[in-house]
């Protein structure tokens, strides 16, 4: 086996609304609050981050209780493990709506993976696609710091990226070896629930529920079903309980 790496989640900002922001045609009416992350990819040679959260977290008592864990600047969750924003050397996105992305200038000397359809996604937004800034990748690109995906590929000795338009076109799901086998960082703003129903849903026969947002909701059934099957350990980009652990896979 080649390189296996543990993945630590640092919280980087909050959202609060309709469960069914998550959960496709499920939990309507429902509020809901979930994490924003950084994931910090340990065991390797480089530095790696998947996402970088949002840049001004709102940081309250009633946030933090939500979700059971403390909200971080980046700067803050960095250095919480020995980092500071100039060490990253690789940032993989998972997508480009904004609250993934808002610290990326201050990585300076990092490549920043993305596919080339969020690329086009976020330069030219669909009027549905209000979560794109393209000011936030502004710094960047210009700086010659993307490093374009158009196939799935690895990155690095133990990390691979698969192409998973399922919340938007461009959705890149992290594959990473770990010792306790491989975990998928899903490219999908999803929660457990998502992976795991209540009876009514399974009752009608359905293995698992789509996002709330997508790009097409049978295919993205389809594409989520065979991330499952690939992965060990799913984690699902803003499950809560992840806000509250400090290590996966180790």
């Amino acid at each position: 086996m080649g390189t296996t790496y543990t993945i630590h989640p640092v919280v980087m900002g909050t959202k609060i609304f309709d469960k069914s922001m998550m959960t496709y045609q499920y939990n309507q009416g429902k509020p809901f609050t979930i994490p924003i992350f950084t994931w910090i990819i340990k065991g390797g040679q480089k530095n790696i981050l998947v996402d970088t959260g949002e840049m001004n977290p709102i940081r309250s008592e009633d946030r933090e209780a939500a979700i059971n864990a403390k909200i971080y600047t980046f700067e803050e969750g960095l250095a919480r493990h020995g980092l500071n924003p100039s060490d990253i050397d690789i940032v993989i996105h998972t997508h480009l709506h904004m609250d993934h992305c808002e610290n990326d200038y201050k990585c300076e000397n990092a490549i920043f993976y993305v596919h080339e359809a969020e690329l086009a996604s976020v330069h030219n937004p669909h009027p549905l696609d209000y979560r794109y800034l393209e000011d936030y990748i502004d710094d960047v690109e210009e700086n010659g710091q993307i490093s374009i995906v158009k196939t799935d590929m690895e990155i690095v000795d133990g990390i691979r990226v698969a192409h998973t338009p399922v919340h938007t076109r461009g959705g890149l799901t992290v594959f990473i070896d770990t010792p306790k086998g491989t975990a998928a960082i899903t490219g999908f703003c999803i929660i457990d629930e998502n992976y795991d129903p209540p009876p009514e849903i399974k009752g009608m026969e359905m293995d698992l529920i789509p996002p709330g947002t997508h790009v097409d909701v049978y295919s993205a059934y389809d594409i989520m079903a065979r991330v499952k099957a690939q992965a060990d350990i799913l984690i699902p980009l803003h499950e809560p309980r992840f806000a509250s652990v400090d290590c996966i896979g180790g």
